[in-house]
């Protein structure tokens, strides 16, 4: 089978994404230090693919370490997630996450030259967009606009791949620009399990659910929206996951550009208060 690492493989996305590679056929080799993550994720992995992955508990800005695993056998492509992603953390400490987000990137495509691997799916984020002047949002949209150390490293990111595949007409990159995922795999073994507070809508509304919080805390009455509450487009990480495999097979076609933008999202916005009342009203819990 062919090998593809995925970095950030024990998170939300990159654990769906290491299941459905495996589906696929592929042989997800995941690359996660678990400083973000748990060691349940990887057992609810195992669960579900029915073996244990190759793992590998790598800091991803380390590129001896880092360079061990593309020794273990030929690497088909690369798929990476590591990065961190709180927005509000990442204004308090923007040189961590340019640090991380961005130097683990550098690692990476540095590694893959060496190695001689061409085909890499970035998982980048809508927050490239900012404020957008018109809605719905397209990949032809400025990004440059980011309004967080977050999502700025993202656009730099992205230029980043464009310069690379510039420079190595071998390399082919596909940019996920997606928005706000959310859901677990059917088999309930694996799904968003936030260290610390959550960053997410829904992990509250579950966590409150669940007795884990008193109350859940709905911030903002006053958007210019139906019922007042922020509105948002969620996508079910198992979607979210398929796309990244989706994407992966087509940097194989001989007619794919170096380096390609696709959003990915439902194109249809839904409010905090409609997702809590669904939750109500499909569990029989009141939050």
């Amino acid at each position: 089978m062919k090998r593809v690492i995925v970095t950030g493989g024990a998170g939300f996305i990159g654990s769906h994404t290491a299941v459905e590679l495996a589906e696929a056929g592929y042989d997800p080799v995941i690359v996660d230090d678990l400083r973000n993550s748990e060691e349940r994720a990887l057992q609810g992995i195992a669960g579900i693919i029915g073996k244990d992955p190759e793992v590998h508990r790598v800091d991803c800005t380390d590129e001896e370490a880092f360079a061990r695993v593309f020794e273990q056998g030929a690497v088909h492509g690369v798929i990476h997630f590591a990065a961190y992603k709180a927005v509000g953390e990442s204004v308090a400490e923007p040189l961590k996450y340019y640090h991380n987000n961005i130097g683990s990137l550098v690692v990476l495509l540095r590694l893959m030259e060496r190695y001689g691997v061409k085909r890499l799916v970035f998982s980048s984020s809508c927050t490239v967009y900012g404020d957008p002047d018109r809605l719905p949002v397209t990949e032809s949209a400025p990004d440059r606009n980011a309004m967080s150390p977050y999502g700025f490293t993202k656009v730099v990111c992205e230029r980043l791949l464009r310069d690379q595949s510039a420079a190595d007409p071998d390399l082919r990159a596909s940019l996920l620009r997606y928005f706000n995922p959310i859901g677990a795999h059917p088999s309930a073994r694996i799904g968003e399990l936030p260290l610390g507070v959550p960053n997410n809508l829904v992990p509250f509304v579950t966590q409150t659910a669940a007795g884990l919080r008193k109350e859940l805390t709905v911030f903002g009455d006053d958007y210019d929206t139906p019922d007042g509450s922020c509105v948002r487009d969620y996508i079910h990480v198992v979607d979210l996951a398929r796309a990244h495999v989706l994407a992966l097979g087509r940097l194989d076609g001989k007619d794919v550009p170096g380096c390609e933008v696709f959003n990915l999202g439902t194109g249809t916005g839904n409010s905090v208060l409609e997702v809590v009342r669904t939750f109500e009203e499909v569990s029989g819990l009141p939050l």
